[in-house]
């Protein structure tokens, strides 16, 4: 197995976040996997601790708030805060997804108005802790399908809608809204806004019962004649037809890759846990000889092992590209995409590779399992990842390609 080394000037924080995977959410992960919908009280004082990184400047940009694209002819941002936000969340996930979801002020939302937020919008909603609404009733990962309404009416914004499956929804003070300007347009008239949530009209309406992720709330969320201030919309509010969809989408250039990270965090964990349990059942694994010279378990395990390999490299590759400004857009659906079913694959081979162990809730695979297998749907479904690759494969457009 080949060993990429961490950049030198993120293992420092690297090492501490793993620390705090091990330390405080390991220890913790059953306790709120089976409590679910309980807030859990122990991330108020690791947020708190992220805060004061972030406002020290000692973070590296790790983290949501962390996830933008530099501008101007800026290069100084190399192996920068994408680099870092990747690789500090997958740290975070080998210790509890859910949780990791659940962090204070690192909610998808925060990366959505950290790509594409003005400087004078950092600094309006900076500390806020925002969740992402894009999902309705009658649509799943067509993001171009949305319903949800918002009109002009003079310094503000009208918006009316139902959004679905809005990971800490409940929690979260604000929620970054994907609502269309004016139907007839199409994709291109899809905007997104900053709602808080003492808005008038906003209304959490249930908590969802998941599989997994247990320690995250996801919630349904109604927006009934909420008037958002225009400043308040994220990106231009002009409506570029040419443009088409692009200017939306392209948050998750930036968000896949953490998604994918996330994945890689888990499976890594189900990993290491496997390679313990099978070692202690007398289940040698050899990396200096062939997989087929060596037992069926072991043989597996290398084949798995090659396979997030293949996904963590991925995904540090769109990171990378984020932080030196080149276009990602087709590496970070890669990155999802390979991430997201290798974790589901890794995870439930470990749950077999260690049978009535890993099965049951005596060890922490059976769970890891489950977790995983949102990272394979939100941000965009393993199908929809791969339409969107091959329509930039192949240089197709939406209408081309569905």
């Amino acid at each position: 197995m080949i060993y990429l080394e961490t950049p030198k000037k993120h293992r420092a924080l690297i090492d501490q976040v793993h620390q705090v995977a091990m330390n405080m959410l390991r220890p913790v992960s059953r306790k709120y996997d089976l409590a679910e919908h309980e807030y859990p009280k122990e991330l108020d004082m690791l947020a708190a601790l992220a805060d004061g990184l972030n406002e020290s400047g000692t973070s590296e940009g790790a983290g949501a708030t962390g996830v933008r694209r530099s501008s101007g002819d800026d290069t100084s941002n190399k192996n920068g805060s994408n680099m870092a936000s990747a690789l500090s969340v997958a740290e975070m996930c080998w210790g509890d997804t859910g949780l990791t979801l659940a962090m204070p002020r690192q909610g998808l939302g925060n990366s959505a108005i950290a790509s594409v937020a003005t400087d004078a919008q950092l600094e309006k909603f900076k500390g806020t802790w925002a969740s992402m609404a894009i999902t309705e009733p009658s649509f799943g990962s067509d993001s171009s399908a949305i319903t949800t309404t918002a009109k002009k009416d003079g310094d503000a914004y009208i918006i009316n809608g139902e959004k679905i499956f809005v990971t800490s929804g409940e929690r979260s003070d604000s929620i970054v809204v994907w609502a269309t300007l004016d139907k007839s347009l199409g994709k291109a008239a899809i905007k997104s806004f900053v709602v808080t949530k003492d808005m008038p009209g906003v209304k959490v309406e249930r908590l969802e019962h998941k599989l997994g992720i247990r320690a995250s709330d996801t919630a349904v969320i109604t927006f009934t004649d909420v008037r958002v201030p225009a400043e308040n919309l994220l990106g231009s509010p002009e409506i570029n037809v040419q443009e088409g969809f692009a200017g939306a989408m392209a948050t998750f250039d930036n968000t896949r890759p953490l998604v994918a990270a996330m994945a890689v965090g888990c499976a890594r964990a189900s990993l290491d846990l496997t390679r313990d349990l099978l070692e202690q059942a007398g289940i040698e694994i050899d990396y200096d000889k062939p997989a087929q010279l060596q037992s069926a378990a072991a043989a597996k395990f290398l084949q798995l092992e090659a396979d997030w390999e293949a996904a963590q490299l991925l995904t540090l590759q769109a990171a990378w590209m984020a932080d030196n400004k080149k276009p990602n857009s087709l590496e970070a659906s890669m990155s999802k995409a390979k991430a997201g079913r290798v974790g589901s694959d890794v995870t439930l081979s470990c749950v077999e590779l260690c049978a009535g162990v890993g099965y049951s809730e005596s060890e922490l695979l059976e769970k890891w399992a489950r977790d995983s297998k949102i990272l394979d749907i939100f941000e965009g479904t393993q199908q929809i990842q791969q339409l969107i690759v091959a329509r930039r494969v192949l240089g197709l457009s939406s209408a081309e390609l569905k």
